[in-house]
């Protein structure tokens, strides 16, 4: 049986970029987060069939993640390497541009994206989104320090869930195994070297970034978030010029994954709306 974390391998960068491309029209770019273990199927797995009915789904993923296929030597630059990679795999699919949807580090990278590249980008979603100056919390601690085994695992995981009964040791043992692949652990220590506060310091945006920003952008938070400080989406909603900002209660980090009948309705009537009237 095939392995469904597996999409397409496209060759960005001098490396390969395994990327889920499903269904036609205007393409919709996913982009994860960060945490150990993650990969665009992990993060999209619900979201990628309920979209692709109607646009055509590109869930990569990123360098250093996933099954993107990154050379030993690996030099990571914040945050030009995935900007280059994004740019790259777009280019070689003959994408022109494309509504965003980004998970926390991968909500940072949409924002870096839409300020670098606004050529390439329409609508913007943003969930439980970094590029907001803030300080490291033990909990992104933890994050970013896991060292692999079921029990460490299922800590993060009880971190990331406002709703503890999600992570059921089934879960917890998939998850753990993603990062006892060969190689993922180096590549995910490798990312994110302690002091770990620089790494957090290099997603941020200014505000005169932020407020170049001109598209349409939806932030979905949960308001009980341990992970990213909720009050940062609203920091984002004050200098993103044409923002809508939906806080969701009794709701960790996991929007797309503690209500996902919720946060997919926000997703597809957002995109779904008609093209805003010029504005004076």
């Amino acid at each position: 049986m095939s392995d469904p974390e597996i999409g397409t391998f496209v060759e960005t960068c001098g490396y390969r970029t395994n990327v889920h491309d499903q269904g036609q029209g205007k393409p919709v770019v996913l982009l994860h987060g960060s945490g150990a273990g993650v990969s665009a199927w992990a993060n999209w797995r619900n979201l990628i069939p309920k979209l692709s009915d109607r646009y055509r789904v590109l869930a990569p993923d990123l360098a250093g993640f996933g099954y993107t296929e990154i050379p030993e030597a690996f030099e990571f630059r914040f945050m030009t390497t995935w900007i280059e990679q994004i740019e790259a795999l777009l280019d070689a699919l003959g994408v022109k541009s494309a509504h965003w949807v980004g998970n926390s580090f991968g909500g940072a990278l949409t924002l870096w994206m839409a300020a670098q590249r606004p050529d390439l980008c329409d609508r913007l979603i943003l969930m439980g989104p970094g590029g907001w100056p803030t300080k490291v919390n033990e909990n992104l601690e933890a994050l970013w320090s896991y060292k692999p085994s079921v029990e460490n695992m299922k800590r993060l995981m009880d971190i990331m869930a406002f709703d503890r009964t999600l992570v059921t040791d089934e879960l917890a043992e998939l998850r753990y195994r993603a990062t006892t692949r060969p190689g993922a652990q180096e590549r995910f220590e490798r990312i994110f070297p302690p002091p770990h506060q620089r790494w957090l310091d290099a997603q941020s945006l200014s505000i005169e970034a932020l407020q170049t920003i001109a598209n349409e952008v939806l932030i979905i938070h949960g308001r009980d978030d341990r992970v990213v400080d909720p009050q940062s989406s609203w920091h984002l909603h004050q200098h993103l010029m044409h923002s809508q900002l939906h806080y969701i209660g009794r709701c960790g980090h996991w929007t797309q994954i503690e209500h996902p009948a919720r946060f997919q309705t926000l997703v597809k009537n957002f995109l779904d709306e008609t093209k805003c009237a010029a504005r004076a």
